[in-house]
């Protein structure tokens, strides 16, 4: 079992919101459209939106989550991701709550993030 002080980034023990919402983008991000989000894995939603396979139906989860929600997650292609991953931030990562991250969370029974869930985290590694 892993001390607090070790514990990994709290995203990499969730996975919820990859699971819990439509992750839709500007058609453009697709790399077929000079962007860098794996084309094949999206499926088209409107003239000018995408959506990541799987998250278009009910219920979501996202192509390239990998792993157990809750457990240990990881996303296959994070360098690659859309704008949508890109801004969507945990709650209190950026010192403030969000709402849709708590939402996520509940739809898969996990508790809402606090602000000890960052600043008990492992450090990282330069």
């Amino acid at each position: 079992m892993r001390r607090a002080a070790e514990r990994l980034h709290p995203c990499l023990e969730c996975g919820a919101c990859c699971a819990a919402f439509r992750v839709s983008f500007y058609w453009a991000e697709a790399d077929d459209g000079h962007g860098s989000v794996p084309a094949d894995l999206t499926v088209p939603i409107s003239p000018h939106l995408r959506a990541m396979v799987g998250t278009e139906r009910a219920p979501p989860r996202c192509v390239a989550l990998q792993g157990e929600v809750g457990v240990q997650v990881e996303c296959s292609i994070y360098a690659a991701r859309s704008s949508t991953c890109r801004e969507f931030s945990a709650s209190f990562e950026d010192g403030t709550p969000n709402a849709m991250c708590d939402r996520a969370r509940a739809r898969h029974g996990l508790r809402a993030l606090t602000p000890a869930d960052w600043t008990e985290r492992r450090p990282t590694a330069a």
